[in-house]
């Protein structure tokens, strides 16, 4: 899984959204100025958010864009499905699983074990984390993550003393 400049645009845009007063409908050119993304490429983007229900768009004079719900409700990974689809390390941790090695190892292949493992981990901390947590300051996010997601963790008292 690698993360498109379509996503990481796609959550700049979102953040500016949550950042806004209740309500306020922002235009893209707005949003494309201040986040500094091609207009076209944001709008097309933008309308992905739209279609899953993430972002509502109003026409007209005066219209924009604005979340469709609180920012404490929408999740990185809503976000990034709505607009990659799903996310998937390596084809043996999609929904139908294909080993690139041998389809019949694919129930026993520690590799594929590994990735479905830190799959897990990774969408776990996307569904975990809204908006509204991304909007607070790095240092406030880092103390609420789990301590494995955190940079820098501790290293386990048996690793330390292994390395010795």
């Amino acid at each position: 899984m690698q993360v498109t400049r379509a996503t990481e645009y796609g959550l700049l845009a979102a953040l500016y959204l949550a950042r806004q007063a209740p309500h306020r409908l922002v235009m893209i050119e707005e949003m494309s100025a201040s986040e500094n993304i091609p207009r076209s490429f944001l709008a097309k983007i933008v309308q992905s958010l739209a279609h899953a229900g993430l972002v509502e768009s109003q026409r007209g004079v005066g219209g924009g864009f604005r979340l469709a719900r609180p920012a404490n409700t929408i999740t990185v990974q809503q976000l990034m499905e709505a607009i990659e689809g799903s996310l998937a390390l390596k084809s043996c941790t999609e929904n139908e699983p294909v080993c690139v090695w041998d389809q019949s190892r694919i129930a026993n292949c520690t590799v594929c074990a590994l990735f479905t493992e830190a799959q897990a981990r990774v969408l776990d901390l996307f569904a975990n984390t809204t908006l509204a947590d991304l909007i607070k300051p790095r240092p406030a996010l880092a103390e609420e993550l789990p301590a494995h997601g955190k940079r820098g963790a501790t290293v386990p008292p048996a690793a330390t003393s292994a390395a010795k």
